[in-house]
């Protein structure tokens, strides 16, 4: 039986990646029914996508959601750096699905201000640093999943996870993680907005804050690449979801669709436009 949901905040899919779960995201997904769904940016890594990786799960994603737009769903896409091409549809809408940069929903518990996150890169560190740092991590992260389904699965070991030691050990990274959620609060505060849920930095959390006598809620979806975390709204109240792996691999998944960056984006221009013609 499927959990009912107010709403549901996901972000950072990465499809189209080594490293994105598709299958836990559709074991997910297929658990749940949310009225109302915000995708929190990096949905398909645009950035990342290697025309010779993609998994029929990806698509099955995909095409989940384009299922929920054509029965009339509430479903906003946030877009992120890594699909950052969506920024070209800013404002598009089919039935009751849009895509915009930022969106304030509206709750019993106060307006909750959503946005992936990366406006905030160049403004805690300086540009070189920032752009090395994203290069670095995006690799590493598909290289321990290379490692984690190749290596240990197959031995039935336990899963490597590089970038949780380097968040917890490495100065730079602890403060960089500091300072977005910070800086996010604050941001938050001056506009008014109680709650403030970003994306991005691949990291769960609901983290109360104290900026000048106002207490400001940050909250972070997570990601489907390392935590499988997603953000959900139920009875007036939001948690933190955190999907146990089925380790189960959907049929079909070993066949490959290569297409280009070029067609990949055509191929959703396809599909869309089938549905506003609907």
């Amino acid at each position: 039986m499927k959990r009912n949901l107010d709403i549901l905040v996901i972000s950072d899919l990465h499809l189209g990646t080594y490293a994105s779960e598709a299958d836990e995201v559709l074991a997910y997904l297929n658990s749940i029914d949310a009225d109302k769904i915000v995708i929190n940016g990096d949905f398909v890594d645009i950035m990342l996508f290697n025309k010779r990786f993609w998994p029929s799960s990806h698509m099955k994603v995909i095409k989940y959601f384009l299922d929920l737009i054509s029965q009339g769903k509430e479903i906003y896409y946030v877009t992120g750096n890594h699909d950052e091409l969506m920024r070209k549809f800013l404002n598009f809408r089919i039935q009751n699905f849009k895509i915009v940069n930022q969106i304030v929903l509206d709750t019993a518990e106060g307006k909750v201000w959503v946005f992936h996150g990366d406006v905030f890169d160049f403004s805690i560190q300086t540009a070189w640093v920032t752009k090395l740092a994203s290069f670095l991590y995006d690799h590493m992260i598909v290289f321990n999943s290379w490692i984690n389904k190749k290596i240990m699965r197959p031995l039935f070991r336990k899963r490597l996870n590089f970038s949780k030691a380097i968040k917890a050990n490495v100065k730079t990274a602890v403060q960089y993680f500091a300072n977005f959620e910070r800086k996010a609060a604050e941001i938050a505060q001056k506009n008014g907005y109680k709650y403030v849920v970003c994306g991005h930095i691949h990291t769960p959390k609901i983290e109360s804050f104290d900026i000048k006598g106002d207490k400001i809620i940050y909250m972070n979806s997570g990601d489907w690449l390392e935590s499988l975390s997603s953000l959900e709204y139920v009875d007036n109240k939001w948690s933190i979801y955190m999907h146990k792996r089925t380790e189960q691999e959907y049929k079909g998944d070993d066949l490959r669709i290569e297409m280009t960056k070029k067609e990949l984006y055509k191929d959703l221009e396809a599909e869309f436009k089938i549905l506003q013609d609907k």
